[in-house]
């Protein structure tokens, strides 16, 4: 029962603000947190800050490899 308390209160780094969150969705092996995600959808495509999101998730292509 500790592990599932622990899991539950485990923070991962979003690849778009890059701060610890605890809520959010994970894409291959990249975490983006709850607050980025509705701010990325409803970003419209000629605001310069939508340029921002488009740089941040290029990291998402290129997963880590683990060995």
């Amino acid at each position: 029962m500790g592990m599932l308390m622990a899991k539950k209160h485990m923070e991962e780094e979003c690849v778009i603000c890059e701060q610890a969150k605890q809520k959010g969705i994970h894409l291959y092996t990249s975490f983006i947190c709850t607050d980025c995600e509705v701010d990325l959808i409803s970003t419209d495509t000629s605001n310069p800050k939508y340029k921002y999101f488009l740089k941040q998730l290029r990291k998402v292509t290129h997963p880590e490899i683990y060995t």
